[in-house]
């Protein structure tokens, strides 16, 4: 699945870092720091694919030399808690070429140089061998001064203010999710990424009425492993993988984000399954079929996978049930004998699967608190259940099912009829 990262971190003096060895690590080369009097050689450095510098129109021809570009970054801060370099670090969708990854770290590169007049350098890499192999990103590095003609000048104080920094950032942000999706659209893919924060997100979601991505969207953003809980992390996969056992955490960090990763991997399923159980009732009845039939064709197709599984469909069960009741013939409606086969029919399925607790989950289905599922109740006191009330159904032959549930249909089609003859005759005055 496509998802969003971006992020800008700063090259600061103060924190004993350097441009010329910022740019050296992350395009893997030698770079010889004249300020500092140090080599910085990363040239054995693996996983660098594509590297490339883009600078203004009007920049020296030296702005194209990697070791003279950042050595005249460095000349260019004279204070000793400067700020000599900015760094843009992107993901790159796994679902893409290597092509396509390539066009759009560049286009987004050539947009910092003409939004803020800056020397960009770029270095994609590939995955870790060792890692998750969907982990294609690119490292962008910038001047945090203008390139031109004469050399470098002004500092691009519009991102580093506090006032406008922000809001630049989030412009940008939005620039790269819209180079992404255009790239995934090409590529024939569905997935989308979104840069918006979580929360505007699930705000979005509200408001067009999708109830199902605000639910998955009501989380805290994913903990920040760091380089060295990301270290052991990755290792202890290795191992867990060489092994042939399942993987476990071996830090905190680790352990909450890869909760949080199971728990949205979960989430993401069962909503393809809805998808699924959705499409397949609008088809069935689209093409004729009763509401008994449909409801339970979505069914099996929702749930096939559960079959040899011991994951417990409780939950998507209880949402498929709303699902088909929410359907675009709106068999939740009322009928003439206070019917609903389908539903009853997959109320009746989810019992036999889920024992005691699909029950419970039925029970509230039906409009019962918790207190009245006592196991002292008795049958006097309390509504027949679903199994009373479709045993005599249940004992029918399907063929008799369908018949009885045509008339049925034509019985709603005959009240809908009258509804509709009353509404003419009360929209107009005498």
């Amino acid at each position: 699945m496509a998802s969003y990262h971006l992020s800008v971190k700063t090259i600061k003096r103060s924190a004993g870092r350097s441009a010329t060895a910022a740019a050296a690590y992350r395009v893997g080369v030698r770079i010889e720091c004249q300020r500092e009097g140090r080599v910085h050689d990363y040239t054995r450095k693996q996983g660098i694919e594509e590297t490339f510098i883009l600078a203004p129109k009007d920049a020296p021809d030296w702005a194209t030399d990697r070791s003279r570009l950042w050595n005249e970054v460095e000349a260019s801060e004279t204070r000793r808690n400067s700020v000599t370099a900015r760094e843009w670090e992107l993901a790159l969708p796994s679902e893409i070429s290597a092509e396509d990854r390539l066009q759009i770290t560049r286009d987004f590169a050539q947009e910092l140089v003409s939004r803020y007049g800056v020397a960009v350098d770029v270095a994609i890499h590939a995955p870790h061998r060792e890692g998750d192999q969907r982990n294609h990103h690119a490292h962008v590095l910038t001047s945090t001064r203008k390139l031109e003609a004469e050399g470098f000048t002004a500092k691009t104080r519009v991102l580093d203010s506090a006032k406008t920094g922000g809001v630049e950032i989030e412009q940008m942000r939005g620039v790269w999710a819209d180079l992404q999706n255009r790239a995934l659209e090409r590529a024939g893919e569905a997935e989308r990424v979104d840069h918006r924060s979580l929360e505007a997100q699930r705000a979005a979601a509200l408001e067009r009425g999708d109830q199902l991505s605000a639910e998955e969207l009501d989380r805290d953003p994913e903990l920040k492993l760091g380089p060295a809980a990301n270290s052991m992390e990755r290792r202890a996969k290795a191992m867990a993988e060489r092994q042939g056992r399942e993987y476990v955490p071996v830090t905190e960090r680790g352990a909450v984000v890869h909760a949080a990763r199971q728990a949205r991997a979960a989430f993401r399923e069962m909503r393809e399954r809805l998808d699924i159980a959705r499409e397949t009732y609008g088809t069935a009845r689209e093409e004729g079929q009763g509401r008994v039939s449909a409801g339970l064709a979505a069914l099996r197709a929702a749930t096939a996978k559960d079959r040899d599984s011991d994951r417990n469909p409780d939950d998507f069960r209880e949402r498929l049930a709303r699902v088909v009741g929410q359907s675009r013939d709106q068999d939740d409606t009322p009928k003439p004998e206070g019917r609903n086969y389908a539903r009853e029919r997959l109320k009746e399925i989810m019992e036999k699967d889920a024992g005691r607790d699909g029950q419970a989950a039925v029970h509230k289905l039906d409009g019962h608190s918790e207190y009245d599922m006592g196991e002292d109740t008795g049958r006097e006191a309390r509504k027949p259940s679903v199994n009373e009330r479709l045993k005599d159904v249940l004992n029918k032959p399907r063929e008799k099912l369908e018949i009885e549930n045509e008339r049925e249909q034509e019985r709603d089609d005959d009240e809908n009829e009258n509804t509709r003859d009353r509404d003419r005759g009360e929209g107009h005055s005498l």
